[in-house]
């Protein structure tokens, strides 16, 4: 049924990132931003697409950040943050939420890592919105070119496949 899920990504995001925290303030900043760009392009490209899975799946794609070693933004873990993605699919698969949430997680670092490339629309969305806004320095949104370059550091095929979701999502 559109519209409706079939379990709250709040009350995960709530066991991992307790309220009156830093790092509670940064995530839920971030993911905010990422999913309110994501249902804004959804809504203008016309994408069919469950609302209700786009800002699950941006709410809960970084949900890994807290087992990494990231401490400018109060992340205290072990784990290198590259791993955030694959970390937080467990955590999501673990937690009982669905696999496209796990997924989305999954591969949204970058413009996908390795065998991890977003595949699904909705996987491509989040990875999309998310290049937009940084957990760090001020959060604001990025422009186009500041993307780019950042795309651009990882290596030509990142880029060209930032591009290509650019392309699908502008």
């Amino acid at each position: 049924m559109a519209g409706t899920l079939s379990f709250d990504p709040q009350l995960i995001i709530d066991k991992y990132y307790p309220e009156g925290t830093p790092l509670r303030d940064i995530y839920m900043r971030h993911a905010r931003s990422v999913a309110d760009l994501a249902l804004e392009i959804a809504t203008r490209k016309h994408l069919a697409l469950d609302p209700a899975q786009i800002e699950a799946a941006a709410l809960l794609h970084d949900i890994g950040i807290y087992l990494c070693d990231a401490p400018g933004i109060h992340c205290h873990g072990t784990e290198p943050y590259i791993s955030h993605g694959p970390l937080g699919a467990a955590l999501l698969r673990q937690e009982g939420a669905p696999e496209w949430a796990a997924r989305v997680a999954e591969r949204h670092t970058g413009t996908g890592l390795g065998k991890m490339i977003p595949e699904t629309e909705l996987e491509r969305l989040i990875c999309y919105a998310d290049k937009f806004y940084s957990k760090s320095g001020s959060m604001q949104r990025k422009t186009l070119p500041a993307v780019e370059a950042s795309m651009a550091k990882f290596g030509p095929q990142n880029l060209a496949r930032f591009r290509a979701l650019h392309s699908q999502f502008s």
